[in-house]
């Protein structure tokens, strides 16, 4: 007598499908999850003279900005001069992922004794919009790494600011100092900017430079 084997070869194809399924799922979380346990921050060397980042941070992001620094021609004490109004670039992963947007605003969640609203620079996360806000670190928070060329200054900040975004979002609210490092460009013009009829000419000079985010070690 011969009998059908259907219903279990049907249990037995299930059960290897779900089984596959389950596995395909492991390995997708798995490589998702690796690397952002296993990327490292390496500032670089530091020239003489940069503050550094005190003992206890932890460089955990870094993002390679292309952008401008902006310019407008004001007077001054001394004749007229370009001030810087507001950078605006963009921050990329090493993959060219956009990860951050750079720009001036006013600070809306300052840190005694910041006072509310000050402006400041501003690093706001593409994908959660957490904020932090920063300032020059006093002293030795500047300095010119190469004076022949218009590199803007390589700077120590501190966070004066953070905000986590409206649903919660934190990638950038636990950062604590800013570092803008190996900068290319972005110096004021040394020319148009010499008479009143100047004044208000606004100058986009293009630059990059790599921003490293620091944290509070965790113990």
């Amino acid at each position: 007598m011969k009998y059908s084997s259907a219903p279990e070869n049907h249990t037995t194809r299930r059960i290897l499908a779900i089984a596959s399924t389950t596995a395909l799922v492991v390995a997708f979380t798995v490589s998702l999850s690796q690397p952002a346990h296993a990327e490292k921050v390496t500032p670089p060397s530091l020239p003489p003279g940069l503050a550094e980042v005190p003992a206890g941070n932890t460089a955990f992001l870094v993002g390679h900005a292309v952008g401008t620094q902006n310019y407008v021609c004001v007077p001054t004490d001394f004749g007229f001069a370009f001030a810087l109004f507001t950078p605006e670039a963009t921050l990329f992963r090493d993959n060219d992922k956009q990860i951050i947007t750079h720009f001036f605003s006013p600070n809306l969640s300052p840190i005694p004794p910041e006072t509310l609203g000050t402006i400041r620079a501003t690093w706001q996360d593409s994908r959660d919009t957490s904020r932090v806000w920063a300032k020059v670190h006093q002293p030795n928070g500047a300095v010119i790494v190469d004076k022949h060329t218009n590199a803007i200054a390589w700077l120590t900040l501190d966070v004066v600011g953070t905000q986590e975004g409206p649903t919660g979002g934190d990638t950038l609210a636990d950062t604590t100092f800013v570092q803008r490092l190996n900068t290319v460009g972005g110096g004021a013009p040394e020319t148009g900017c010499a008479s009143s009829g100047d004044v208000g000419r606004e100058v986009f000079v293009p630059y990059t430079a790599d921003y490293f985010f620091f944290k509070k070690d965790r113990h």
